[in-house]
């Protein structure tokens, strides 16, 4: 008999990552709509942090089926406030609410969503025939954006170039769908992503320093 639940949804520790990086998300989300641009990428950047260990984090606890389940579809959905979402409300609001950044942003949630929905699908399958953890990507994780829209900030930043970062959505949309694998990053592969990230954020760090 299935144990009565106070609350729906699962509240340990498994999942305080992803619901923090979801929630650092959407401040991000919040301080993009009031102009506070370098604020909101390291917003963006914080919650890929969060999402690049919430696995490594979850792996550490015997979870049922259920809890399995609930922590793929958890992510996913976290992933696209942050990663689907976020960016498209930035781009639109750096570039100055143009038609192209709308026409952009739109393109590239409705990719991150399609995107994210066909991994939840391909993975539940994998799970079921193969089980262990996932080797390989199909196209472009969403979670790109959270290095390539900080790097490209902080290389346009002072000069304008406003019309680079819907050119950026496009082509992320486009590696969002295209079905070439993709190794997963594991222990060189993170030390390199997180490297990047720390001179990004040095960077927006100076960056908003001077602004002060």
């Amino acid at each position: 008999m299935e144990e009565k639940k106070r609350l729906c949804g699962y509240y340990n520790y498994t999942v305080v990552l992803t619901y923090l990086g979801m929630l650092v998300g959407f401040t991000g989300i919040l301080l993009a709509v009031e102009g506070a641009y370098g604020q909101a990428v390291i917003c963006l950047m914080t919650a890929g942090v969060c999402d690049m260990f919430d696995g490594a984090v979850a792996a550490t606890r015997q979870r049922d089926d259920r809890e399995k389940r609930f922590g793929m579809q958890i992510d996913s959905l976290s992933d696209l406030i942050c990663f689907g979402v976020f960016p498209a409300v930035f781009v639109y609001r750096i570039s100055g609410q143009t038609y192209l950044s709308f026409l952009a942003g739109s393109l590239y949630v409705l990719c991150a969503l399609i995107r994210l929905a066909y991994f939840n699908v391909l993975e539940e399958e994998r799970q079921r025939e193969e089980g262990g953890r996932m080797q390989w990507y199909l196209g472009l994780p969403v979670t790109s954006a959270a290095l390539a829209v900080p790097a490209l900030y902080v290389a346009v930043d002072g000069w304008g170039g406003e019309m680079f970062f819907s050119a950026l959505l496009i082509l992320l949309a486009f590696l969002f769908l295209l079905p070439v694998k993709i190794r997963k990053p594991y222990l060189v592969g993170k030390i390199g992503i997180v490297f990047t990230g720390v001179v990004e954020f040095v960077i927006l760090f100076i960056g908003l320093a001077m602004e002060v």
